[in-house]
């Protein structure tokens, strides 16, 4: 019988206390891992729609771009449509999207002689970022005029990139393009703004 009595005994006040409190701790750590886990769903989500809408991320494929991109780098594009000359732009051939930079916009003048000199309404070009220059794969007649609400882009390795030289990629129009890619984000090491 005592036995029962002590199995029976009501808990003191101490142990009371203790066991509310930590009722009251799992309560707070469930209440801030659903904060926590909702906070990151909607900053994922967020991050998601900015990269979708306005900022798409790309990584560069071949060796079109060297030595300003290189293979396997991540770059950051800004969505928009004034595109100047020199920019590197994003865009959509087919199913594939390309990188290469803006030589002409509308209605501009292109030529580009034998040793691969590009001029642009009888101005050359200073393309500091052009390692050799070359004709490349080229099948237009020069002078040539770019269409209206296109643009005549280029890669900065001229002698393998395939672009606006060819009849296979041409001139590009505006509502192909993605965006103008303005920073590299890997490797870390090369991190920064693109010119």
């Amino acid at each position: 019988m005592k036995k029962q009595a002590e199995k029976r005994q009501v808990p003191d006040v101490d142990r009371l206390k203790e066991e509310l409190k930590r009722e009251r701790y799992k309560y707070r750590y469930m209440g801030m891992l659903r904060s926590t886990v909702s906070t990151l769903v909607v900053v994922a989500a967020l991050a998601i729609l900015v990269a979708t809408l306005w900022m798409p991320v790309l990584q560069i494929y071949g060796s079109s771009m060297t030595p300003t991109l290189e293979e396997g780098q991540i770059v950051i594009s800004v969505k928009g449509t004034d595109f100047q000359q020199g920019d590197l732009v994003a865009f959509y051939l087919g199913n594939k999207l390309l990188v290469k930079r803006v030589i002409a916009g509308p209605a501009d003048f292109v030529s580009i002689a034998d040793d691969g000199t590009v001029s642009v309404n009888g101005q050359v070009l200073d393309e500091p970022y052009v390692d050799e220059l070359a004709l490349g794969q080229c099948d237009l007649l020069f002078p040539y005029q770019v269409p209206d609400e296109r643009y005549f882009l280029m890669g900065d390795h001229r002698a393998t990139s395939v672009d606006s030289r060819s009849s296979v990629v041409g001139c590009v129009a505006e509502e192909q393009i993605v965006g103008r890619i303005v920073l590299r984000v890997w490797p870390l090491s090369q991190m920064g703004g693109i010119e």
